[in-house]
């Protein structure tokens, strides 16, 4: 599991990349290929981006891959989403570091069949502490317990 923590981290930052710089995901990524992943390392002992960290693995960066392309495929029902279940928060006022994260989770709640819904959540939940803020953290939390609840199919 720490593969796809570590492939999480790395598609949040493409997504957040991705809308600060006003590119789809697909250009974002692109552009961290380009620049040979300086990023986070995905491990949590360090924060920021590290220049000298090494380059994640192949099936790190094929999970990352998969959740950045299934969120660009997908952003507009992802969005459709969160405008109807986010209580009195327009998309447009959000932090772009929950926004991307909450799109990263509901696609792997929603496209993805081996995401169990306490797993993708709580995932979600510490990005959010681990990069924004402990209200966040619950914000996220609620948002995504919600969508899931109504969206999600039930687990056998």
């Amino acid at each position: 599991m720490k593969a796809r923590r570590s492939a999480r981290r790395i598609a949040l930052d493409v997504l957040y990349e991705a809308v600060i710089r006003d590119l789809l995901p697909s250009e974002a990524w692109k552009l961290r290929e380009d620049e040979g992943w300086a990023m986070s390392s995905g491990d949590d002992s360090e924060e920021g981006v590290s220049p000298d960290a090494p380059v994640p693995g192949p099936d790190v960066l094929d999970y990352a891959r998969s959740v950045v392309e299934g969120v660009q495929a997908h952003q507009a029902d992802i969005d459709a989403l969160v405008s109807r279940y986010a209580d009195r928060w327009a998309i447009e006022r959000m932090p772009v570091i929950d926004l991307s994260i909450v799109r990263m989770a509901l696609y792997e709640l929603l496209w993805r069949d081996d995401i169990p819904v306490a797993v993708g959540i709580n995932e979600a939940v510490e990005l959010a502490k681990s990069f924004s803020t402990d209200d966040s953290g619950r914000f996220v939390n609620g948002l995504l317990g919600r969508i899931a609840e109504d969206e999600r199919a039930p687990e056998a």
